[in-house]
């Protein structure tokens, strides 16, 4: 016989856990219970996204097409597109309407933004297909955006380019001999040194020049006897002659004065700097033989200095003669020298495209001095001109946008032609009228909203020009 347990359920030994199951875990009925609730919470929380989906949507991605509407909890909301907009022929060119502070939402309907509640502004379709877009006043605040007026002020122009110092070739002199002979006693024997207008530069010897001094003494003696005889018109005839003679190689009219009085022919005649300034170039030495046109030295005056600067070839044409320049130099920080353009050269450099201007700077305490580097300002004064700031400019490939503010927070893309630029400046010759109000700053956050929200192909840059 078995033996049956009658002690109460409540006193029955609890069952051991199964092999392996975690201590502390729910028994299965427990379990089952949970997935009920769970499965419970999760289709409320379904029909609640159903209800909602709208103005959850709207929220999250800002996107509403349909009219404005009033969903569960009160909250007023522009509902997705549910009918085309309206064609050409429905009388309205209401293309869309959206919020200036949160240009996302679109709606066919006025109404107020899902967001913000705001009244929705009307977007015509011409706008839309020219990239207008629309920020609040208070939005662009946030962002950084600034409006200018265009103005018409005078401009000046300014084309710096890079220049170099040289000698002034007009003042520029070379000191040779037409004759040979032998140099000696040389006083000037170093290159940069400074000589004076009649300063001795050497001796030369000369058997030719020695043998010409010996032919005007005796024209002179033979000059005197003939003035007895009656001949005295051939006597001076041959002094002449002697006289031209040494003149024409070199020896001063006091030269052959002090000759004339000394009555002996000089061995070793000094030789004198017809010119003053520095000399640049020394091609003889003590004691050297020399020939006839042989150059001894080059010998610059530095009283008057050129600059020669390369420009642009974009810029020559802005350039002439007598136009004024500005002349700086790191070697004298703080000073500028002021200068006229005295010679614009015909011709360009092959390598480096540019044209060569001249600016002559009277150099009288010595500053200047050649081989130096300067930079150079044209100024080139243009008159009254329309102008916007420089940053209200946006290059997009091979054209130049600006941002015209046309009221009610609406920003429309507007192609200009700009001109002349000076400091943060720029001329605009095409596509803006005095008064406009243009984006001054900010701009380029306007610009790729414009991109994402024109429709049209305002933005879209063709190779062939077109549009």
């Amino acid at each position: 016989m078995t033996d049956v347990d009658d002690s109460p359920a409540s006193t029955r030994a609890a069952p051991e856990p199964a092999h392996g199951a975690a201590p502390g875990s729910l028994p299965p009925r427990a379990r089952h219970c949970t997935g009920m609730v769970s499965a419970g919470l999760v289709g409320v929380l379904v029909i609640v996204a159903i209800g909602f989906r709208r103005p959850l949507i709207a929220w999250f991605t800002g996107s509403a097409s349909g009219p404005a509407s009033t969903g569960p909890g009160g909250m007023t909301v522009a509902p997705a597109a549910e009918h085309p907009p309206a064609g050409p022929g429905s009388g309205s060119d209401v293309s869309y309407y959206t919020c200036s502070m949160h240009p996302s939402v679109h709606a066919q309907e006025p109404g107020k933004c899902p967001i913000c509640s705001m009244d929705l502004t009307p977007v015509t379709r011409d706008e839309e297909q020219a990239g207008v877009i629309h920020i609040d006043e208070g939005r662009r605040g946030v962002l950084g955006i600034r409006t200018t007026r265009v103005v018409r002020a005078p401009i000046d122009l300014d084309i710096v380019a890079k220049g170099r110092l040289t000698v002034d070739e007009t003042r520029l002199h070379e000191i040779t001999l037409k004759i040979g002979g032998f140099v000696s006693d040389l006083r000037v024997n170093a290159t940069g040194q400074t000589v004076s207008r009649g300063d001795t530069l050497f001796r030369l010897y000369s058997p030719e020049l020695y043998a010409a001094e010996q032919e005007y003494l005796i024209a002179r003696q033979d000059r005197g006897a003939m003035q007895g005889s009656g001949d005295a018109a051939h006597g001076d005839r041959l002094v002449r002659a002697a006289e031209t003679r040494l003149r024409l190689w070199g020896l001063s009219e006091d030269q052959l004065a002090a000759l004339g009085q000394r009555g002996e022919p000089i061995e070793r005649v000094p030789f004198v700097s017809p010119v003053s300034g520095v000399v640049i170039e020394k091609d003889v030495v003590d004691g050297a033989a020399v020939t006839m046109g042989q150059r001894l030295f080059r010998v610059a005056d530095l009283g008057q200095i050129w600059v020669e600067s390369d420009v642009y070839e974009s810029d020559l044409p802005r350039v002439a003669k007598g136009m004024p320049a500005s002349i700086t130099l790191d070697y004298l920080p703080g000073k500028t020298f002021e200068g006229t353009v005295a010679f614009v050269y015909p011709y360009l450099d092959p390598a480096s495209r540019t044209g060569r201007v001249r600016i002559a700077l009277p150099n009288p305490a010595r500053e200047l001095k050649p081989d130096m580097y300067a930079t150079v300002v044209f100024k080139q004064r243009l008159g009254p001109r329309l102008v916007v700031p420089i940053s209200a400019v946006i290059y997009t490939g091979p054209r130049r946008v600006v941002f015209v503010d046309l009221g009610n927070g609406a920003l429309r893309p507007q192609e200009v032609t700009i001109g002349a630029r000076s400091g943060d400046r720029v001329e605009i010759t095409g596509g803006l009228a005095e008064g406009d109000l243009v984006v001054s700053a900010g701009n380029f956050l306007v610009a790729a909203e414009s991109r994402v929200r024109s429709a049209g192909s305002f933005w879209e840059d063709r190779h062939d020009g077109k549009r």
